[in-house]
């Protein structure tokens, strides 16, 4: 009995720690094309790390990127809101959890364009891009570089 108990305390403990640790609110509305693959695959990777994901497909996302105060030299393909932040294109889990916890004076965090290899555009151990901080007035700078440089 003690042995079987232990097995599943372990076996439990193990299935918690595979969770990821998500600060702030999970509920996140992403607004992409209805036709857009990698757009799915980015909502999907955000689900499968914890979060609540809600899609909204739209032809034009302008109105979307203009609302959330995305800089167009820093739009992406999809839009996303969380707990206060805009998530603008294939902004890696690494950058999300790291926004939600550390909480920034900042709008939004954006990877430009459609970076290969990022979340959502396919597996690439060297994929070299950067995730840009937008602040509320518009400026940017880097928040996280991803990759080996």
């Amino acid at each position: 009995m003690k042995a079987r108990l232990a097995s599943t305390l372990l076996v439990l403990g193990s299935l918690m720690a595979a969770q990821p640790v998500l600060a702030g609110s999970t509920d996140m509305t992403v607004w992409k094309s209805p036709w857009c693959g990698c757009c799915e695959a980015w909502s999907e990777a955000m689900r499968a790390a914890g979060y609540t994901v809600r899609t909204e497909n739209r032809e034009d996302l302008a109105p979307i990127k203009a609302k959330a105060g995305v800089p167009a030299g820093m739009e992406g393909c999809h839009t996303a809101m969380i707990d206060g932040y805009f998530l603008e294109g294939h902004v890696p889990l690494s950058s999300v959890q790291r926004l939600l916890s550390e909480r920034p004076a900042v709008a939004g965090l954006a990877v430009p364009g459609m970076p290969s290899g990022s979340l959502g555009m396919g597996e690439d151990p060297a994929a070299r891009y950067d995730v840009h901080y937008v602040n509320s007035n518009g400026s940017t700078g880097i928040f996280e570089e991803i990759g080996a440089r």
